[in-house]
This record gives C-alpha cells, sequence and structure tokens, in this order.
C-alpha cells in the first residue's frame, strides 16, 4: 500500500461514527503518512466573508499555536484566493511551504484546506484529492452537528431565519447539464425569501417564494409553500397544477391570511426547453451565453399563492442554447436603497452580473460578491429579505462529469465572451 493509499485507507476506516470535533486530529494523523504537514481545516461563515478554523475544541477555541489563525478574511489572504477562485494557492513561486486548496462539492465552496507540501504538482494533487474527501466528511456530519451551525455563525441567527436555512437545498450545484448557485440575505434574519431547486429524469426544477412579512409566520408561510410546491411535484404534477395545490394548502392551514408569491419553473436539460408560470412575483432575467442579449422573459402573472383570487397561471415557454443564462429573484434586490432612497434596481443588478462574469468568476463568487454589493449599497443592513437564483445550461451531455471537469466548467464558463 503506497502512502496515499494509507492516508485514504485511514480516513475512510474511520469515518464511520465521526464527531466533527474528532475531524482535525484525523486529517493531521492520515495527512501525515504521505507527506502533507500541519494540515488545517477552515470553512466560510455564513455570510462568506471569513474562513474560519475547525479546531476539534469547540467553535470558540480560538488558534492552537502561532501558525494556526482561528479566522482568516476571504478577501485579500492566501486563503480566501483558494476559496473564490476554486483553485489551489501556493507561496510566492510556487515552491515547497503552505499550500491552501479549496473544499469544493462540485459548485459547493465549503472551505479551504491548508497543508505544507514540497511544491510539487503530485502533492499539489494529493491535497486536491483529500479536499475532496474532508469535503464528503464534512457534509456528511455537519447536518447533524451544532457544533458545525455554531462555527459558520457570527451572530445570533432569529428563529425564522434557523426555519428556512434548515429548509432550502444547498446554494450552488453543479453538473454535466447546469450549474445552480443561489444567495440569500439577511443571512441571520430572513423571514419570508426562499429557494429550492431539484432534478429528476432530466429534468431541473426550479422556485423563488417572497411570503407576505418578515416575522416567524412569514418564514412558515414559505416554508409550507415549498414543502406543498416539492410534495406536488413528487407526485409528477405539472407546474400549473404545483400552483394549485399550493394555494389550497395555503389557504388550507393559514386560513388565507398569509400569502407569497412565486415563480416557478422547469427545465429539460436535454432540451433546454423551460416551461415557467408566475404567481405575482418578479419575471426572470435571461441572458444570452454570447450577451449580445439580456431581457426579462413574458409571462401573464397570476395572483400570489394563498390569496384565491381565481387569476388562472399560464404556462409559459422559452428555447434555451448552451451557455444561456436565468437569473430568479425577489424584490430585495431590485428595491434595495441607498440613504438617498435610489432603488438598486434591475439595471444596476443585471449590470453587475454582467461586469463580473467577463471577469472569468465562478457563479458562487459573482453571487457572494453582489449580495455584499447591495449590502454595501444600503449601509450593511437590508431593509427586505433578498434573494438570488441563478441558472445556466451549459448544453445535453450524457457521461457524467468529474469534480475537476466541473470545477474546469465553473472557472470558464464565464470566460466565452471576455
Amino acid at each position: 500500500m503506497s502512502d496515499a493509499e494509507r492516508m485514504f485507507a485511514g480516513l475512510l476506516d474511520a469515518s464511520h461514527g465521526l464527531s466533527l470535533e474528532q475531524l482535525p486530529d484525523l486529517v493531521r494523523q492520515q495527512a501525515a503518512h504521505a507527506g502533507l504537514g500541519n494540515p488545517l481545516i477552515y470553512v466560510a461563515d455564513l455570510q462568506e466573508d471569513v474562513l474560519r478554523l475547525l479546531t476539534g475544541r469547540g467553535p470558540n477555541a480560538g488558534a492552537g499555536s502561532a501558525d494556526e489563525a482561528g479566522e482568516l478574511r476571504i478577501d485579500g489572504t492566501a486563503a480566501g484566493r483558494s476559496f473564490t477562485s476554486l483553485a489551489p494557492v501556493g507561496p510566492v513561486g510556487e515552491g515547497p511551504g503552505p499550500w491552501w486548496t479549496p473544499l469544493l462539492n462540485g459548485a459547493e465552496r465549503l472551505g479551504a484546506l491548508r497543508a505544507d507540501t514540497d511544491g510539487s504538482p503530485e502533492q499539489t494533487t494529493l491535497l486536491q484529492r483529500l479536499a475532496s474527501i474532508l469535503t464528503l466528511l464534512i457534509i456528511s456530519i455537519r447536518d447533524q452537528s451544532d457544533s458545525y451551525a455554531r462555527l459558520v455563525r457570527k451572530q445570533p441567527m432569529t428563529v425564522a431565519a434557523e426555519l428556512q436555512w434548515n429548509l432550502m437545498p444547498p446554494r450552488a450545484f453543479a453538473n454535466g447539464q447546469v450549474t445552480i448557485s443561489a444567495a440569500l440575505e439577511p443571512a441571520y434574519e430572513v423571514g419570508g425569501d426562499a429557494f429550492d431547486y431539484a432534478l429528476s429524469d432530466g429534468v431541473v426544477h426550479l422556485g423563488v417564494f417572497d411570503a407576505m412579512g418578515h416575522d416567524v409566520t412569514a418564514g412558515i408561510t414559505a416554508n409550507l409553500a415549498v414543502a406543498a410546491c416539492r410534495n406536488a411535484r413528487r407526485q409528477h404534477v405539472g407546474l400549473t397544477e404545483t400552483g394549485e395545490f399550493v394555494e389550497r394548502t395555503l389557504i388550507e392551514q393559514l386560513g388565507g391570511e398569509r400569502y407569497c408569491t412565486a415563480v416557478l419553473l422547469d427545465l429539460d436539460s436535454t432540451t433546454g426547453r423551460i416551461d415557467w408560470i408566475s404567481h405575482g412575483h418578479h419575471a426572470p432575467v435571461i441572458i444570452r451565453h454570447d450577451e449580445t442579449w439580456t431581457g426579462t422573459l413574458s409571462c401573464p402573472p397570476a395572483h400570489p399563492l394563498g390569496t384565491d383570487l381565481g387569476i388562472k397561471a399560464t404556462l409559459c415557454h422559452e428555447q434555451l442554447n448552451p451557455g444561456d443564462r436565468l437569473v430568479l429573484y425577489t424584490d430585495g434586490i431590485t428595491e434595495a436603497k441607498n440613504p438617498d432612497g435610489e432603488e438598486f434596481g434591475l439595471a444596476r443588478f443585471v449590470g453587475f452580473i454582467l461586469s463580473h462574469n467577463a471577469e472569468g468568476l465562478p457563479v458562487p463568487e459573482t453571487l457572494r460578491r453582489l449580495v455584499h454589493s447591495v449590502l454595501d449599497y444600503q449601509n450593511g443592513r437590508l431593509q427586505d429579505d433578498a434573494t438570488v437564483l441563478f441558472l445556466e445550461w451549459h448544453g445535453p451531455r450524457d457521461t457524467p462529469r468529474s469534480d475537476s471537469a466541473i470545477r474546469r466548467n465553473l472557472l470558464s464558463h464565464t470566460k466565452r465572451s471576455s
């Protein structure tokens, strides 16, 4: 058995029954077999401002040695450059020393892994593979770990936000056909916004919901709408019937006192055809692959879900080309106001996405910067929930793609126009 095989075998053998607190020591012991020294695990906070050290001694234990910083800014650090670029980052000259590589599950960024290496391509590759296994281990543990939840939070969270974050899928996903990424703010106080996505038999289902209010009941309304939507589609119900089912559920459970707007959309990942309906919500933005045309999709809206106004939903259609992008959002993005009362606006919103795509940034990084820009526009505090759900269709493919291929696609998909 080679040194690398010993490392990976040790990790896999110990993975059953592993706790989050045991993970740093386990990685340190097993990485030594392959010559990877002093490995440090950092995870991103909820708003992706900083990377926090997973010490195994509790979320507030802090650094354990001079080489360990308990918290690193994402902007302006080697760790942050690895996180944002989805690529390994080494010392100046790229020789022996500390190297960073992202903790990446498809398109979802968890954090970054640091280790001392000899600077060879072989050890850089080994570090990336260690990061891949480590990411899977963290994912298998985190949902049952309050320690993880505490580590990624920088401030207390409201009950409504607790509801929402435990409802929604990961904020990023990628495979051979699509890249999906989402952002949601204010992270610790979100109430009535929610997003959802799922894949089934070649169809990608997307949904964005904006419930009335900003309290716990708004969160319950959004949770109920998402749950009803999932329940309907898992019974092979079409989009218009799904909207009707969500409406009946909200009225039955909330007595017509609460409602939400929504966009529900299906993408056939083989053909690129999309079907969608609107229930009083903003129309999706479409950005063509060559960026020669951007605009909003047109579809007559039905009434908000839960109001029982009797306006039937219209099923609308659009054809995507490979590389086309769709952006679903709530009004907390476009209606954010600066101190002078000027709205962020749709034009500024779309322009921000286009300009940052031209820089060749991965989609999750573009959305991270967008949310920070909107927060800065309102002096750090949003007046309403703000959600963005971004999808790019890459075209039909028949074979699964490796993590490295997905990583390359995330890095290259925006460079076609730059």
